[in-house]
């Protein structure tokens, strides 16, 4: 890998991970649903400004059915489930619990594309899961029922994803990925218009939580999304799924520096024990992707 795509990876991995510290300050005053209606909107626009300008405007006549499909499973849900998660959780331990992508993703496509799971994939799973319980068992976070339902979200989430990406791998063979994103972003915008009618928000919103939406959707959405794609093009998806392991360490990073967040043993030592999971299950599937 050559140092501009090095440094293309090293900052994808730092926007994904910020994408966590932005969600974090803004959920909490807009809520999860305008909040995330506001991401997928901005993003989508930008992106297809971009696909304007390269000459690559997507046409959704004909597959608009299953781009609503696409971005209720792979935006909609997973983004409104991440952001509820961000009002009760710390930034980092929302991230880590973001890592488990991959896990879900492989029991999806055992389930659903009956893909042969064999022994490492098992182990693999079976590791990211106890990973996640020291992470769990060992937080300093108090566990509320809102803490609980919190980290069952993340883990939804999750779980969404891999379904996400499993209907993708179904439904969208020969489809350029620019003309994915574009499509999930808006189609994720356009079903939740009618939950942001009725979750308004009431509190002042300062420039701050403006800053934070405006990063959650050009920075880490929209760039982060073609820096994705100009990885994939350039050193292959097999190489840039390793942003997988920089995005939880820069959620870290950050929570530390912007939000003076506190990290614990157990948090180390769960977020080590998920990525031995992770790596056993990209030893076969090499190809997944993490999303926030």
């Amino acid at each position: 890998m050559k140092p501009k795509e090095l440094g293309a990876l090293l900052l994808l991995g730092a926007l994904w991970g910020a994408s966590f510290i932005f969600i974090r300050i803004a959920a909490p005053v807009l809520g999860p649903i305008w909040l995330i209606d506001l991401r997928v909107w901005i993003a989508g626009i930008v992106l297809l400004i971009y696909a304007l300008i390269v000459r690559k405007l997507p046409d959704f006549k004909k597959e608009w059915k299953y781009y609503l499909m696409l971005g209720l499973l792979n935006a909609a849900i997973p983004f409104s489930l991440i952001a509820y998660s961000a009002v009760h959780l710390n930034a980092s331990l929302t991230a880590i619990l973001n890592a488990t992508t991959p896990l879900f993703t492989a029991i999806v496509a055992r389930i659903w594309l009956k893909e042969y799971l064999s022994v490492r994939k098992v182990i693999g799973i079976l590791i990211g899961l106890v990973g996640v319980c020291i992470l769990m068992g060992w937080s300093s976070v108090p566990f509320t029922l809102e803490v609980w339902l919190s980290i069952g979200a993340s883990l939804t989430a999750a779980l969404f994803y891999g379904i996400g990406s499993v209907y993708t791998k179904l439904t969208f063979t020969n489809t350029p990925a620019l003309s994915l994103s574009i499509g999930q972003q808006l189609a994720a915008g356009i079903i939740l218009i009618p939950l942001s009618v009725v979750t308004v928000p009431t509190a002042t919103i300062s420039l701050t939580v403006m800053i934070a939406v405006l990063g959650l959707a050009v920075l880490c959405t929209a760039i982060g999304y073609l820096l994705y794609f100009y990885l994939v093009e350039h050193v292959g998806p097999t190489k840039t799924v390793s942003v997988t392991f920089l995005v939880p360490l820069f959620g870290i990073f950050w929570g530390i520096l912007l939000l003076n967040e506190h990290i614990t043993l157990g948090t180390i030592v769960g977020l080590i024990v998920i990525f031995i999971g992770v790596i056993l299950m990209n030893g076969v599937q090499k190809t997944k992707k993490i999303r926030v």
